[in-house]
């Protein structure tokens, strides 16, 4: 995942998630070149898992974010980060909740039932 927004002073905040193994070095990397700018921290929100849901048909059926979020709040679950694009809606959530998040999803868009 991979966000960009307006921070403080005009400034831009960039988000994006990696593997636990990978911090250390990105973060490493990355302040250094905010030294190099002038400006800037680097910091970790901690661990997050990431659940998405993916569709060429996401763009025709409207109401699929909304479903998306209402079975995330059925169980109690926030989304830290949300990612989106034509096919896809990814949301980033604590690691805890991440089993019952998915079964939630599931049974929002009817995937538990049988064909």
């Amino acid at each position: 995942m991979i966000i960009k927004n307006l921070g403080k002073d005009g400034k831009a905040n960039l988000t994006f998630s990696i593997t636990t193994d990978q911090f250390a070095r990105a973060e490493k990397v990355i302040g250094a070149t905010l030294k190099k700018l002038g400006s800037g921290t680097v910091r970790s929100a901690g661990e997050v898992a990431k659940l998405s849901i993916v569709g060429v048909g996401m763009i025709s059926h409207p109401g699929v974010a909304g479903l998306l979020f209402k079975a995330l709040a059925s169980v109690g679950v926030n989304s830290e980060l949300i990612t989106t694009s034509e096919i896809k809606i990814s949301v980033a959530i604590d690691p805890a909740k991440a089993d019952e998040a998915v079964r939630a999803v599931h049974t929002s868009f009817g995937l538990d039932k049988k064909a």
